[in-house]
């Protein structure tokens, strides 16, 4: 069992391929292991690059760090994304479910976090914060983890398929972020795009990356999401900036003095 304050690491994260997976028994104290050399691999110390690599898959890169968040198999609304096969120094997902929990394939020997709880990756203190991933209480998909770190001086808060409204301990937890990643596209185990308002108003962060919705990659048959353009319509005259691209370079300095301002992410597809 995970130990709270405890980090762990196993060489093949791919064990967690499966929704009902069970955990291998060769994981070892974080303690035990040598941290990688971070090298030149990740951008300067000075900016965060964040990269949108579909549905609620995000690579965060700063202070030589990469941390992955929600790798995903490409099936139903994931179908037609790049698989997010990409190189990290940390992987975190919100749950084993194959949209957010897919590590199966993903290169090298990341160290991986999927439970909640408090944990230190070398210099930085990643919270994992329990939510319900559905409106019965997590009777029907589980729990959800929501994680929270600084990473080049920006503190982020990505709420992977949060369903249910944040309540106050779970406020004190998450604090107020500088970035918010919040699921907008609705379905039986996300916000609504007017649940994710209430959590924006809540949460008050500085600038917010919408995930979690429709999109061309969808496969129409089977994806239970709405487009983003439901969530943009219950705001309320907010700042609303289109992306261009599917990543953008945050500091300290670029962020707003009030907020939120929301910044909707290009993305790619198998077809370009």
């Amino acid at each position: 069992m995970i130990n709270r304050r405890q980090f762990f690491h196993y060489g093949k994260v791919a064990a967690l391929a499966g929704i009902a997976t069970t955990l291998p028994s060769v994981w070892q104290p974080w303690a035990a292991q040598t941290p990688p050399s971070s090298g030149n691999r990740a951008n300067n110390t000075n900016s965060l690059s964040v990269k949108w690599l579909g549905h609620t898959c995000f690579l965060f890169e700063g202070e030589g760090q990469r941390v992955l968040v929600n790798p995903f198999r490409t099936l139903g609304c994931t179908a037609g994304y790049p698989p997010p096969l990409v190189p990290a120094d940390l992987v975190l997902i919100s749950s084993r479910l194959l949209d957010e929990g897919n590590t199966e394939g993903l290169p090298g020997q990341p160290r991986l976090l999927f439970e909640p709880g408090s944990y230190q990756f070398q210099n930085k203190q990643i919270q994992g914060i329990r939510t319900d991933h559905d409106r019965y209480g997590g009777r029907r998909f589980g729990i959800n983890v929501a994680w929270s770190w600084t990473q080049a001086g920006v503190k982020i808060l990505h709420l992977g398929g949060a369903a249910a409204p944040i309540n106050s301990e779970q406020q004190i937890l998450m604090g107020r972020p500088d970035l918010l990643l919040l699921p907008v596209g609705g379905g039986p185990k996300a916000y609504s795009p007017s649940e994710a308002k209430e959590a924006m108003v809540k949460l008050n962060p500085k600038v917010v990356i919408p995930m979690h919705y429709r999109t061309t990659a969808a496969d129409a048959q089977v994806c239970d999401l709405v487009e983003v353009d439901e969530f943009l319509s219950v705001l309320d005259n907010r700042v609303v900036e289109q992306v261009n691209a599917d990543s953008l370079e945050l500091t300290t300095g670029s962020l707003p003095e009030t907020g939120p301002v929301i910044k909707i992410m290009s993305y790619q597809t198998v077809t370009g």
